[in-house]
């Protein structure tokens, strides 16, 4: 954290720790808190802060949907609470200043063919440094057939990954929860050929992290968003500017794609849910219902489950 370089710097590093001391991972609202940190140094170190001063920061970027404005506000006026009590200039910032929407922008689900161009243009993203292209097709390989978050790839260790059995080791969770995750034989097989690539290219590497960057330093989630969102471009999947298709698009893949196997395969989902919930962990099951997005092919598949129960029943005497 030494690039912070504002007025508040020192706040805002203990800030940051004291949060992570408490249990939380912290990792967007640090995002937000060094743009803010940029933000001041930018401008000169205006002081005190005001409403007006944090409202334009969390809506310099116009191309930013109004969620994200709202919650680069609010991890900027939590901050400014906590100041609050080492300086009796710090603002109390209005938590109504920048509401944040009630509605769910429904998700748009990676067909096959785009995985496949993703896949592609990921493997071919740097001829100067092929191994960056392997470990990308890896990653974004692993996130479509396991549904794992952003933060679950890159904090994988090297000791997490079994390399002859496929499972995988979750570590420090979302919900503060290890679990394991079986893979299948194919993406087993491709989590063994980036290890080969990987110790061939980078022997004397130390780092325990299973995914290395060309500097043989563990992944952070904010390289790999950057990464992703430089794929999706290449594969003409998201625009020059704005919001698109995101690593966590991947998630919401394996989601509807999992669900879609049950229906063709006629076992019953509501039953498999629980499991689906654990694999993907969740604390609960119906957390997993965010990611259900009904795409034409699920709603077509309930519907002609739907369709044989009620003919079946149109059949009894």
């Amino acid at each position: 954290m030494k690039s912070f370089q504002s007025v508040i710097a020192e706040y805002l590093v203990a800030y940051i720790t004291l949060q992570r001391a408490l249990g939380f991972q912290f990792e967007r609202q640090v995002t937000a808190l060094r743009a803010f940190d940029f933000y001041l140094v930018q401008r000169g170190n205006p002081q005190p802060l005001t409403q007006e001063l944090v409202l334009d920061f969390a809506s310099a970027d116009p191309s930013s949907s109004a969620d994200n404005r709202a919650r680069r506000y609010n991890v900027v006026r939590r901050f400014c609470e906590y100041l609050a009590t080492f300086d009796s200039k710090a603002p109390a910032l209005d938590p109504k200043a920048l509401p944040r929407s009630n509605s769910r922008r429904p998700h748009r689900i990676i067909t096959d063919e785009e995985l496949s161009r993703l896949l592609h243009e990921a493997h071919r993203i740097s001829q100067q440094y092929p191994s960056r292209g392997v470990t990308l097709q890896t990653m974004i390989g692993l996130a479509a057939s396991t549904g794992l978050r952003i933060g679950e790839v890159v904090r994988l260790d090297r000791s997490d990954v079994d390399l002859k059995t496929g499972v995988l080791l979750i570590r420090c969770t979302k919900f503060k929860k290890d679990r394991y995750v079986p893979t299948h034989p194919t993406t087993l097989s491709v989590l063994q050929s980036y290890a080969c690539v990987r110790d061939s290219t980078y022997p004397e590497c130390r780092d325990s992290a299973f995914f290395v960057t060309t500097r043989r330093k563990r992944y952070c989630c904010t390289t790999l968003r950057e990464s992703f969102c430089e794929v999706a471009r290449r594969a003409e999947l998201r625009g020059p500017a704005g919001k698109g298709l995101s690593f966590h698009s991947l998630r919401h893949r394996f989601a509807v794609k999992r669900l879609v196997s049950w229906y063709s395969e006629g076992i019953d989902v509501q039953a498999m849910l629980p499991a689906l919930a654990t694999y993907m962990g969740h604390v609960h099951y119906s957390y997993t219902a965010y990611y259900l997005t009904a795409t034409a092919e699920l709603l077509g598949l309930a519907a002609e489950r739907y369709n044989k129960k009620f003919d079946k029943a149109e059949v009894q005497p």
